[in-house]
């Protein structure tokens, strides 16, 4: 059976949101299964030095004027969070409490429809608490879970998991030792599945070796 494609989202951001709108209908044409994987996208950013684009304020409404022309392409509701950036540590541990991935695939649509579809967010217990039951699931039995240290301790886990395996934001996907991050991927990471990447003819080391001649203080 062919491994599962990772996805590696944090609710905080939009692109993450957008991508997950493809990534049922993608891994179907290709017989795979979906993983969605909660990570800190906060512990991604601090470990490899960079910040996240809406602390950019050149960046910041540009962010919400290039994925809201996206979404309006791909005809899903999209509508910006009570507030932005938030803390997303109770979403991403309930997400990682749900050990079937049909039920956890439900509570991540139910999630991001709440952060980034026109609902009420997905900061409080209250607001996690309405996506939680719309995905048909347990909210008082999740939210307790969320509080348990194997649960924080398995986003922990993920976030260095996904670290180790090359990632530096979301959404990434990894698939069959390879990742592909960004909305802007997926036609690649689709190529990949069919076994048409054209970087299986390119010289990699010669890429990654590449000597620097100038650098930025």
């Amino acid at each position: 059976m062919a491994t599962p494609l990772r996805f590696c989202l944090d609710y905080l951001s939009p692109y993450a949101y957008l991508a997950w709108t493809r990534m049922p209908a993608l891994a179907a044409r290709h017989g795979r299964v979906v993983e969605p994987v909660p990570v800190l996208l906060a512990g991604l950013l601090n470990a490899t030095g960079n910040i996240g684009p809406a602390e950019v304020p050149a960046k910041r409404v540009y962010i919400f004027k290039h994925t809201f022309r996206i979404a309006h392409e791909l005809g899903v509701p999209f509508a910006p969070p009570p507030s932005h950036p938030f803390v997303p540590l109770l979403a991403l541990r309930v997400t990682a409490a749900v050990e079937d991935l049909e039920a956890r695939a439900r509570l991540v649509s139910a999630l991001y429809a709440a952060a980034w579809g026109g609902g009420g967010g997905v900061e409080t217990p209250e607001q996690v608490s309405v996506a939680i039951r719309a995905a048909g699931l347990d909210a008082p039995a999740l939210l307790a879970a969320a509080q348990r240290q194997d649960i924080k301790d398995r986003v922990r886990q993920n976030t260095e998991e996904a670290l180790a395996a090359g990632a530096f934001g979301v959404p990434t996907v990894l698939a069959d030792g390879e990742l592909f991050f960004g909305m802007d991927s997926l036609g690649h990471l689709e190529r990949f599945l069919r076994g048409e990447d054209p970087l299986r003819q390119v010289d990699l080391a010669r890429w990654r070796d590449l000597p620097a001649t100038a650098s930025r203080r």
